[in-house]
């Protein structure tokens, strides 16, 4: 059972703060320090401040708390009455124009495996010892969690009724972001009533997600009480504007690279055809897409040899006989989890260890950029071994993955656009009281 109920939100008192579009920023995790400066230069208010602040070693933590709460007193509101807040993305992906409608509220925490809320990804030991420290420090969940369930008839949009006008409605990031607040008490009820008996699926936010549990198991040591609910936005599954993107993956500083030999050996596996490397991200994207149209399909290229190596999966493939018995069945077919099983640890070398620690990969969201460092043509990327050019994951292997229990290997599914920081805050205190 999936129990949500309505925050008390912290967010931005726009009457002070300014225009929104200044106020937020992407995920701490995609900002490089670049780019940290240069959000951070568009207000003092902007929450950059508080989720990548500087700062030696754990003084930044101290420091990341302190900017909180110079945000709290100058920039942020604290409603009064228990919210969930609808939120509406606008943006356009290859051409054509989606909005995909949510709502941030609060879940009941509960460990993957143990409750509703499934993964679908394995994570990272750094980033959750990152995020803790930094949790602790501020005493609130700064960060949404991106989280999925599935409604078809989208009856959970009914059941909020007229959202009135909105407290947030701002350009950001190449999207249009729209936040309503809903407080009553009846459209609360229904909605959390709606989705009693339904899986939430993580799409995005794993480390985000274990991190809140962690923090919440620490309290309860540590105070006797625990701050049971974490902060998520939920999306439906069944939305049109859900749009979901591939990861590619560098390879980089692999001893004895020979791929000619890697191929030889998966051809047992896959059929592979070698094409000219396309030029531009759309056409690749079509090529990868029309490969992938009877069962899974990858490609890999060396940067500057203007070749892509395409493979297919065979129609008669034998995921035992392949070795891949201890896979569960929905994970023996998929294209992400063959490249890592059968290209990356079998034919290159690289472990399991060395990938869940990044030793010898990258990931690159950007096709554009992919394509770059294929053709040989991106400075600061002439370690990069071989290119390996991914498909979006559909959805319903998203969703297969989840209720088998098992994991696809980090950095598997892009759901495209990313949660921006700095729609709604939760302030663990109320949960303290």
């Amino acid at each position: 059972m999936a129990l949500i109920r309505p925050v008390r939100g912290l967010r931005y008192d726009l009457s002070r703060a300014g225009d929104a579009g200044q106020l937020l920023a992407p995920p701490y995790d995609v900002v490089d320090e670049a780019g940290r400066a240069r959000i951070a230069a568009r207000s003092p208010h902007n929450c950059i401040h508080v989720i990548l602040p500087q700062g030696e070693g754990d003084a930044k933590y101290a420091e990341g708390a302190k900017q909180f709460e110079r945000l709290k007193s100058e920039a942020l509101t604290h409603d009064e009455a228990p919210s969930f807040y609808v939120y509406h993305q606008t943006f356009t992906s290859e051409g054509q124009q989606y909005t995909r409608k949510g709502f941030i509220g609060l879940i009941e925490l509960t460990r993957f495996g143990a409750g509703p809320v499934l993964p679908h990804e394995r994570t990272l030991a750094g980033p959750k010892a990152d995020r803790l420290k930094l949790m602790r420090a501020c005493m609130a969940h700064l960060e949404l969690v991106f989280g999925m369930f599935s409604d078809p008839a989208r009856g959970w949009e009914g059941s909020l009724g007229d959202l009135g006008k909105p407290v947030l409605d701002a350009d950001f990031d190449g999207a249009h972001h729209t936040l309503y607040r809903v407080d009553d008490p009846q459209a609360t009820v229904a909605l959390a009533q709606l989705l009693e008996d339904r899986k939430i699926y993580i799409a995005d936010g794993h480390h985000r997600y274990e991190t809140m549990c962690s923090f919440r198991d620490e309290l309860a040591a540590e105070r006797g009480e625990t701050a049971r609910w974490g902060l998520i936005y939920l999306s439906n599954l069944d939305d049109p504007g859900l749009v979901v993107l591939p990861t590619h993956r560098l390879v980089h500083s692999v001893k004895s690279f020979d791929l000619r030999t890697t191929l030889a050996a998966l051809e047992a596996y896959f059929e592979v055809e070698q094409v000219v490397l396309p030029s531009t991200a759309a056409e690749l994207r079509a090529l990868l897409a029309e490969s992938a149209a009877n069962g899974a399909a990858f490609g890999l290229a060396v940067p500057g040899e203007r070749t892509l190596h395409v493979l297919r999966l065979r129609k008669d493939f034998d995921p035992t006989a392949a070795g891949l018995g201890h896979l569960h069945v929905a994970l023996q077919r998929l294209d992400v989890a063959l490249l890592h099983e059968l290209v990356l640890e079998r034919g290159l070398g690289i472990t399991r260890e060395a990938q869940s620690q990044n030793t010898n990969l990258r990931y690159y969201k950007s096709t554009d950029e992919a394509v770059a460092v294929a053709a040989g043509e991106r400075e600061g990327a002439a370690d990069v071994q071989l290119v390996c050019f991914m498909n979006p994951t559909p959805v319903a292997d998203v969703r297969a993955v989840c209720d088998s229990g098992e994991v696809m290997p980090q950095k598997s599914t892009f759901f495209y656009p990313k949660i921006p920081t700095g729609l709604v805050f939760h302030d663990l205190r109320d949960d303290l009281a």
